[in-house]
């Protein structure tokens, strides 16, 4: 599976094109995105949010969606980090932010170039969400703010390294994680071990939803985070678009500590019909915990016991 629309919704917000000398609508209601062509572009993407910024009452902007730059598949997005950087102080209520809204058209997940976000982020106080696509060259070297409540991270293949960095962060108000970790073949090489700090440590004392997603090792995360102290305070757990068997499965329905959340999302996996059953049986007796099952994939017959998360190239 490819991503192969663009974002219709961010931050609890429709999301609307932006398209220069039409105006801003409704700004606290809605959501633009403004993007370039990422092959030769009549006007930069710096060129297009010089324009946005000129826009009567731009300064109430709330949300930005940021999609294609110029050749994303061959250059990061400094340009337009540095323009909104020095534009802070028009962009004084902003608050969520999305950096990389390309789809297969535009880039492959896995061929974006992205470059270290963490100055962007921590340029904007207000900020609470901030949501990134793409994890080639993708860096949060000393993140530390003390608002984002949200941080979200999609790629074809995650580096140890940059999750290593999302880690060590500073961000007492996060409550919300989300990292989609991809395979090694597009630089995924996060493993159990690169995620047992947040496992154990507590990085992040307010986290509440945990997605550790679109993973080709769903099934050793979910042994390990059963049995893990964040779990105590975890609402919500999201190991979605990955590689999830029955083996994981029972390990998740092995441990006490899953009947505490609020919800359990396990969309896209390859669990058996009759694993499906035993989930089901499992919600009937926990039945304040909302289990997501949808979208099951049966592997390949000739081999069964392979398996790929839903989003890689």
């Amino acid at each position: 599976m490819t991503i192969n629309e663009y974002a219709k919704e961010f931050a609890g917000k429709p999301v609307f094109d932006y398209k220069p000398g039409a105006g801003l609508a409704d700004l606290d209601t809605r959501i633009y995105r403004i993007a370039a062509e990422v092959y030769e572009p009549e006007v930069p993407l710096e060129g297009l949010l010089s324009s946005y910024l000129q826009e009567p009452g731009a300064a109430a902007t709330t949300g930005l969606v940021i999609g294609g730059w110029e050749e994303s598949y061959e250059q990061g997005p400094d340009k337009i980090i540095k323009a909104l950087i020095a534009a802070q102080s028009q962009l004084p209520m902003l608050s969520a932010l999305f950096l990389g809204d390309m789809t297969y058209e535009d880039c492959e997940i896995s061929w974006i170039i992205q470059t270290d976000v963490a100055p962007l982020i921590m340029a904007f106080p207000a900020l609470t969400e901030f949501k990134v696509r793409g994890a080639n060259s993708l860096a949060f070297n000393n993140l530390s703010h003390p608002k984002l409540t949200t941080l979200t991270i999609e790629s074809g293949g995650l580096g140890a390294d940059v999750v290593t960095q999302v880690l060590a962060a500073k961000l007492p108000a996060l409550w919300q994680l989300e990292l989609w970790l991809g395979v090694d073949d597009y630089g995924g090489n996060t493993t159990v071990a690169t995620l047992e700090p947040l496992f154990t440590a507590n990085p992040f004392p307010g986290l509440k939803v945990l997605g550790l997603r679109n993973s080709q090792i769903t099934d050793e995360i979910a042994a390990a985070v059963v049995a893990a102290p964040v779990m105590d305070q975890l609402t919500e757990l999201d190991l979605s678009m990955g590689t999830l068997s029955d083996k994981g499965a029972q390990a998740l329905l092995k441990s006490i500590k899953i009947t505490k959340l609020k919800r359990l999302v396990l969309h896209h996996n390859y669990l058996s019909d009759p694993m499906l059953l035993a989930v089901a049986a499992w919600n009937r007796k926990f039945s304040g915990v909302e289990v997501v099952l949808s979208g099951q994939y049966v592997a390949d017959d000739e081999d069964p016991e392979w398996r790929y998360p839903a989003v890689t190239e």
